[in-house]
């Protein structure tokens, strides 16, 4: 089912919808269960297909991606999110929890090496991991740099993206208290987490629709009728992880740990009008990382935008 050139440059250029062949859930630990489905050909490529966030999940458009015979895609649902349970826990929920999570899925899969593919906080979730477990990664493809730091949080909560779309960011900003507005990410997470549904709801949608209103050029992705829950379940994982900057320190930043992965084959796929996760950060990264590649799109951050698209199942045929 692979396609030639010409059929890539069709804005369109997605494989068929495509059904898993297998769909069930795994228990890890601390009494969470994974939502895990493979797609494809059973005897093809391995690749483990890490979703954004945190607090997103699989979706059909991403099996669409993979050429259904060469590649044995797996997608997962990480702790709290999708169809996942419990659904919203933050409890036994860091970084660390759910890398350990896809070394888990891997044996239980029985394979021994794979390819990663990730997307914004997938893209985090996959460097980290590969830096642990490099001898299990044959290469990582990666869509929308996203490395966790205290600077992108800044950038996206703290006034740089505000200058591209003040209307929203006066929205997002406004039903917090002035005396609160120097930190919105504790502010958010304070009321994420005030045991009061309504308000929960209600602070949820506000959280996604400032992050939704940005992630694409084309505004594909405004949010209009997004159930109240998955708006609440979204905005709980994420004030979570971003309040403790992802778990991460000096340490085990994922710059700071680039010689662990110097000889894994890496392709970055970054939008050049990305607002969510400006590309200098892809850039920094493909600086730091000598056996990559990068790959600037005319678009902004969702993987939905044509270019990226078109782009990605260029590499991934290509491959």
């Amino acid at each position: 089912m692979s396609r030639n050139l010409t059929e890539l440059n069709r804005p369109d250029a997605l494989y068929p919808p495509l059904e898993p062949y297998r769909q069930h859930m795994l228990d890890v630990d601390k009494g969470h269960s994974i939502y895990i489905e493979e797609c494809g050909n059973p005897d093809g490529l391995p690749i483990v297909v890490l979703h954004g966030g945190p607090g997103g999940g699989c979706s059909s458009h991403m099996r669409r991606l993979f050429d259904p015979d060469k590649y044995r895609a797996v997608l997962f649902d990480q702790r709290g999110c999708g169809r996942s349970h419990p659904k919203g826990s933050v409890d036994a929920n860091t970084t660390w929890d759910l890398i350990s999570d896809i070394g888990t899925i891997r044996e239980h899969l029985g394979i021994e090496r794979w390819v990663v593919f990730g997307g914004s906080w997938g893209t985090t979730l996959g460097l980290l991991y590969a830096q642990q477990s490099p001898s299990h990664v044959h290469a990582l493809i990666l869509r929308g740099i996203f490395l966790m730091t205290q600077a992108e949080l800044d950038w996206f909560y703290g006034g740089g993206a505000a200058r591209f779309w003040p209307d929203a960011w006066e929205a997002f900003r406004s039903i917090i208290p002035p005396s609160e507005q120097t930190d919105l990410i504790k502010a958010y997470h304070r009321r994420m987490f005030c045991n009061d549904a309504e308000m929960e709801h209600t602070y949820g949608k506000a959280w996604l629709t400032w992050e939704s209103q940005l992630s694409s050029n084309e505004n594909t992705s405004l949010i209009k009728e997004v159930p109240a829950s998955y708006a609440r379940t979204f905005a709980r994982l994420e004030t979570h992880y971003f309040v403790n900057t992802g778990f991460l320190d000096e340490h085990t930043a994922i710059l700071n740990n680039m010689s662990k992965i110097a000889n894994t084959p890496g392709i970055i796929v970054q939008g050049r009008f990305d607002l969510l996760c400006p590309p200098h950060t892809a850039h920094k990264l493909h600086r730091n990382w000598p056996t990559s590649e990068l790959h600037i799109t005319k678009a902004g951050h969702a993987m939905t935008e044509p270019a990226t698209t078109q782009k990605l199942i260029s590499v991934l045929n290509n491959f």
